[in-house]
This record gives C-alpha cells, sequence and structure tokens, in this order.
C-alpha cells in the first residue's frame, strides 16, 4: 500500500512540474508578441565590416509557437527580409529561419533564462560551413535581442555576424 501511494505521489509531482515548465514557456512566448524596431549590425562574411542596419519586426506567440517576420534596411536602402518559425516540445525549440540570404535555414535548440538558443542549419554553406548559432534574447519587459555567430574558418575564432537590438513600437 505504501508503495503504491508513493509511485502516485511521484507520478503526480512529475505531472504537475510538466506543467509549471509548460505554464514558463507559454509566459515566455506571449511576453514577445507584438511590434518591435531597432538597430544593428550585420556583417556578410565573417571579415567583413559590420555594416548599420535598422529593422522593423512584428511577432506573434501561441502557448507553443513563437513568429518573427520583418524587415532590415541598411546602407543606400538596401534591405532583407528576415524571419523565424519556432515551435517548442517542452523546452525544446525547433524550426526555420530566412535572413541569411542561403534560404530557409533549420534551426533547433532550448531556452536557457531570458534566451532561447539555436544551433542554425543553412541551405548553402556560409563562411565555409552551413553550422552557425543564433539567440533570441528577451531583454526586460520591452526590449528584444537578436544575435548570430558565425566561426571563422580561417582562425576558428567565433565572430557576431549580426547583433540587432529591439525596442517595442509601432
Amino acid at each position: 500500500m505504501m508503495k503504491r501511494v508513493t509511485v502516485i505521489f511521484l507520478s503526480a509531482a512529475v505531472l504537475s512540474y510538466g506543467a509549471v515548465l509548460q505554464a514558463g514557456e507559454i509566459e515566455f512566448l506571449k511576453s514577445m508578441n507584438g511590434s518591435w524596431r531597432g538597430n544593428g549590425t550585420v556583417k556578410i562574411r565573417v571579415n567583413s565590416l559590420p555594416l548599420n542596419i535598422s529593422c522593423k519586426f512584428t511577432s506573434g506567440a501561441t502557448d507553443t509557437s513563437l513568429t518573427l517576420a520583418g524587415k532590415c534596411t541598411g546602407f543606400m536602402g538596401l534591405s532583407r527580409a528576415i524571419g523565424a518559425d519556432i515551435r517548442t516540445n517542452g523546452s525544446t525549440y525547433t524550426g526555420s529561419y530566412v535572413g541569411a540570404g542561403t534560404g530557409i535555414a533549420g534551426v533547433n535548440g532550448k531556452r536557457s533564462g531570458n534566451a532561447i538558443k539555436l544551433v542554425i542549419r543553412w541551405a548553402k554553406d556560409v563562411n565555409g560551413d552551413r553550422s552557425a548559432r543564433m539567440t533570441i534574447e528577451k531583454i526586460g519587459s520591452d526590449g528584444m535581442r537578436l544575435t548570430t555567430v558565425d566561426t571563422d574558418p580561417r582562425t576558428g575564432k567565433s565572430v557576431v555576424t549580426s547583433q540587432i537590438n529591439l525596442r517595442r513600437g509601432p
């Protein structure tokens, strides 16, 4: 009898803990809903000079997904669409990203604190391979930072290839 009560108690504790984790993901995702605008820099290649950009994004979140859709404009009005469609299953995130000009890239990763840390799998080689890292970080209640890091094939060092700092706004 005691063994059965222990099993029931442990099962309830595990289910409750899972519900708390899921509630935390839902709250986190929904906190990113809205319109965002800001500035940042982007490097076309790891060894190029950074270009200043201005960006506008709209994000939508459900209990299990986050969608970012936007456009960044740089030198001489050149612009590029940037977007992500990410789904969560517990603490695991998977989905797609468009922004490097190579086609739709796959992403997967996990949330750590206020950041979703993703590994990117480019559709074509970028900087000598098909792999990079992206972080979507919530900064306070009204900020978000999107950072992409790639590896310099000559030195093996990590290089920030884009960083966009966004604030809520129309």
